[in-house]
């Protein structure tokens, strides 16, 4: 498996853990398959007003959505039209004993310029709202991500009706600055600036817009507010800054993180960090006129908001009034928030069962590593280390390398269990499992913006989250019944935790 992080800021110390789990499975011939062939490309974009060179995906920023249905066998045939190598990854899709495929360099090999690379992904066993991105040299700062949606299949019950429409929100951190230059500045020593602005689907303020039909507006006798529903997949594409997510004058019933049907809340707004995405489920109940979706950043001293447009398609009239405020610093709202995200036990996953029907809580811990993410200057540029150690990767992929037994490539526990307190040095980290160990991982944040923690492939229960350092006693708080399971995880400076069972 692969660790990525990314971040945004905050002011408090905190850490995460959690629970990974991932199982083999077999390919059947009767699963369907969906080919995609996508052409990856330089082209001028204005999504702050300004010209500049985006990534599109067969001509579109941001590029096509990924649709597909539990089981499907996903052939994507990539063209790299770019002047340097590129991959893309699948944030949230689980990679079940493939993680060669997963697009993270390391593990696999770049798409020359001029070269394309077939992917062959199976969605077995998954539902849900994810993203793809590009994973090399900044080019996520460029653009060439979308979304991806992996629908249930007719036979296996969803606990919601059918939305009358269904739509992918991408927000995000944007920089007017070219993605080169961005790296340019880290290799300089420099951490990254402040964005220059938010965007929602590739546009900057009051560019997106999403058009849904009030149905009934009122009940007959009761005459109670009612309206069709639609559902928002919502996913932070940003680089680095958490974002909260609102629409004016309506609430948003959560069903649905990273691919688990979830207890259904409702909130007047959400934190999503960097790598997050969910699934909420809108009614539109409001008198006939167009209201703001807003995105705005948490944990900044300088706030930065954009707006985009849900427009009613009998309106008559235009948004109005001030932009809807959110949360800003709040550091304690935000963090209840997440614990109150849990998973809805009654509801089946991608199989008719109960997704509950895996009692995570009762399995032994084999294993716990904790894992302290640090910055710091490695020979005059800006670096980023887990247990001191930051990752080079080598000149053989891992995996090939491992796959084809080539020595001398990498060494297995290159990294430790556990911070060694070393200055930061520089290393193929590479940390040794055992097949189907379950293992507890803590992670803990002593920097002063938020981390965002990501595992390739995989999903785990994100099973404890709170402030302070992590003590064996921290396990009494931990929640070992019905913890979401989910890919990317945010960590405060300081800590939270939990489990995986590598497959």
């Amino acid at each position: 498996m692969a660790l990525k992080g990314s971040s945004s800021r905050l002011w408090q110390r905190f850490a995460v853990g959690f629970v990974l789990v991932s199982v083999a499975v077999v390919v059947q011939a009767e699963d369907p398959y969906r080919f995609f062939t996508w052409n990856v490309t330089y082209g001028d974009i204005f999504p702050l007003g300004v010209r500049q060179q985006g990534i599109l995906i067969n001509g579109q920023f941001p590029g096509p959505d990924l649709y597909s249905v539990t089981n499907d066998n996903l052939i994507v045939n990539v063209f790299n039209n770019l002047d340097e190598p590129l991959l893309l990854s699948w944030n949230g899709v689980q990679q079940r004993r493939n993680s060669f495929q997963d697009g993270v360099y390391g593990t696999t090999c770049p798409i020359p310029p001029g070269k394309n690379f077939t992917y062959i992904l199976q969605v077995k066993d998954q539902i849900g709202s994810f993203y793809y991105f590009p994973s090399l040299a900044f080019h996520k700062a460029a653009g060439g991500f979308g979304g991806i949606r992996i629908l249930s299949r007719p036979r296996i019950p969803v606990p919601f009706p059918d939305p009358a429409g269904d739509f992918t929100v991408l927000i995000g951190d944007w920089f007017k600055t070219d993605h080169r230059k961005l790296k340019a500045r880290l290799d300089g020593g420099h951490k990254l600036p402040f964005p220059d602005g938010i965007l929602i689907n590739g546009h900057g303020p009051n560019g997106a817009f999403f058009t849904v039909d009030q149905g009934t507006p009122y009940l007959y006798r009761s005459m109670l507010p009612t309206g069709k529903t639609y559902r928002f997949r919502i996913s932070n594409v940003g680089l680095q800054n958490s974002l909260n997510f609102r629409i004016q004058g309506h609430k948003m019933k959560l069903v649905e993180v990273e691919g688990t049907h979830t207890v259904q809340t409702v909130y007047e707004s959400l934190d999503v960090h960097v790598g997050q995405s969910y699934s909420v489920l809108v009614t539109m109940d409001q008198p006939a006129q167009d209201f703001y979706i807003v995105a705005s950043t948490r944990f900044t001293d300088k706030i930065l908001t954009t707006t985009g447009t849900l427009h009613y398609s009998n309106s008559n009239k235009p948004v109005s009034g001030p932009v809807p405020g959110g949360p800003t610093t709040q550091i304690d709202w935000s963090l209840n928030q997440a614990r109150s995200i849990r998973t809805n036990l009654t509801a089946s996953g991608p199989r008719p069962n109960p997704q509950g029907s895996y009692h995570y809580g009762l399995i032994n811990i084999s294993r716990t590593i904790k894992l302290v993410n640090s910055a710091a200057q490695v020979n005059g540029k800006q670096r980023y280390a887990v247990n001191s150690v930051s990752f080079v990767p080598a000149d053989t992929p891992l995996k090939l390398a491992d796959y084809f037994k080539i020595g001398g490539v990498f060494r297995v526990g290159s990294i430790s269990d556990n911070p060694t307190g070393q200055p930061m040095y520089l290393d193929t980290s590479v940390m040794g499992a055992d097949f189907r160990a379950f293992v507890e991982i803590v992670f803990e944040n002593h920097e002063s913006i938020v981390q965002n923690w990501h595992i390739d492939g995989y999903a785990f229960w994100v099973v404890g989250m709170d402030g302070g350092l992590w003590t064996p006693d921290s396990r009494r708080d931990y929640n070992l019944r019905d913890a979401v399971s989910r890919s990317t995880t945010q960590v405060r400076n300081f800590y939270m935790f939990k489990n995986s069972n590598l497959d």
